[in-house]
């Protein structure tokens, strides 16, 4: 039995172009981090296990670069949204502007930079902000630390709970994704026929069934229709 729509929900898919709009480099496009750098040496369990270093570093300069990144129009369009809703953030983004922002419910499916964790099986997470990671920092289990970071070929974070919440909105907002990226494009597949689902980038060669497609950065896009939802709730934006 699927659970009921929450009338008054709305659920945001952010990814990448969100945040490459307060100057962070995406990791996918034609000029991406992985066009750069190779993903297999720098975010994947086998890179780590044979150069640690190389992979603090990278992770290190990532960290530094979002947090001097400042938030932007469509960040604050997003949190906007709560002054008549319940509004739940489900990002791709590993920076925490969202939460800079104002966004008060980020899910984070792939990590966040601000934290590092030990590398038992069962590891404890640490707060760093924009701390960097040192070889021989270790956590309280005598464990060395790395970035909190979901590195290819490792489990996605908090996927059912964010597939609960696609399924109860009333409104789903998808923005700043290629949609190339699974299991997370997945989520989109259980969004209800019923609710209203708005696809917001700047090019996409075909979108989800049931979406609106609205072409045009997020920055320029989101603030007007934050601005319309937030009249038909009877707010003013």
């Amino acid at each position: 039995m699927k659970p009921d729509v929450q009338p008054n929900k709305v659920v945001v898919l952010s990814g990448a172009g969100v945040s490459a709009e307060s100057g962070l480099p995406t990791f996918r496009d034609s000029n991406g981090l992985w066009n750069t750098f190779s993903w297999q040496e720098l975010a994947s369990p086998d890179g780590w296990k044979r150069h640690p270093e190389a992979v603090l570093a990278f992770y290190n300069e990532r960290r530094l670069q979002a947090w001097q990144a400042k938030p932007n129009a469509a960040h604050a369009a997003i949190a906007s949204l709560e002054a008549a809703y319940e509004v739940v953030v489900i990002t791709q983004n590993v920076d925490e502007l969202h939460e800079r922002a104002g966004s008060s419910n980020v899910i984070h499916l792939h990590g966040q930079l601000a934290y590092a964790r030990g590398t038992s099986e069962m590891p404890k997470r640490y707060r760093i902000e924009d701390a960097p990671i040192s070889m021989g920092q270790l956590c309280e289990e005598g464990t060395q630390l790395r970035p909190d970071i979901v590195w290819f070929g490792e489990e996605i974070q908090f996927f059912r709970e964010a597939r609960m919440h696609v399924a109860t909105a009333a409104r789903v907002l998808v923005v700043g994704t290629s949609l190339s990226v699974y299991p997370a494009a997945a989520l989109l597949n259980v969004a209800r026929s019923r609710a209203q689902k708005v696809l917001v980038t700047l090019d996409v060669d075909k979108w989800p069934f049931g979406f609106t497609f609205l072409r045009g950065k997020a920055t320029q896009v989101l603030p007007n229709l934050a601005a319309r939802w937030l009249s038909e709730a009877g707010r003013v934006a």
